[in-house]
């Protein structure tokens, strides 16, 4: 398995940080190889102090969930005391909302890109539009969690 490069991260983080500037909000981005560890993480002039660190747990829950974080909000509502329990475990938390990407290339996860400094619903176009554009994979199957059990027993 390979990360993302210190070039990759950083091509991902300027082209993130210019469709930022282009809504006229400052953020912070992030990218960690599959591990979850920090490859790169950036704050724009005048992005939040806090916006760092959601940054990067975004990224690191995408990387190590291997789904978008959009992805884990059903889980975590159809599940909330066992995913706050597993939200802890690694040495990010792990959050539920908009704004994280996997980076993918065919099966293989090879890290993760976290937007946090817009909205919630900002944080997720800039993170959609700039994995999509470096060309990483978009496509993820749906969450296990997710899924509603059958009622048959037979």
């Amino acid at each position: 398995m390979s990360a993302p490069s210190l070039k990759e991260a950083q091509a991902l983080i300027e082209h993130a940080q210019q469709r930022a500037f282009e809504l006229g909000k400052a953020v912070s981005v992030a990218v960690v190889d599959y591990g979850g560890y920090a490859v790169a993480v950036s704050r724009m002039d005048g992005a939040r102090p806090m916006t760092p660190s959601i940054a990067l747990s975004k990224a690191y829950s995408a990387a190590v969930m291997q789904r978008p974080t959009a992805m884990l909000k059903a889980w975590s509502a159809g599940d909330p005391v066992f995913f706050s329990q597993v939200a802890r475990m690694g040495h990010q938390p792990i959050v539920a909302t908009l704004g994280g990407y996997t980076l993918k290339r065919g099966e293989e996860i090879l890290g993760g890109i976290g937007i946090a400094g817009g909205s919630a619903e900002e944080d997720e176009a800039i993170a959609k539009a700039v994995v999509e554009a470096a060309g990483w994979s978009m496509d993820f199957p749906a969450w296990a969690g997710a899924r509603k059990e059958s009622n048959d027993n037979g």
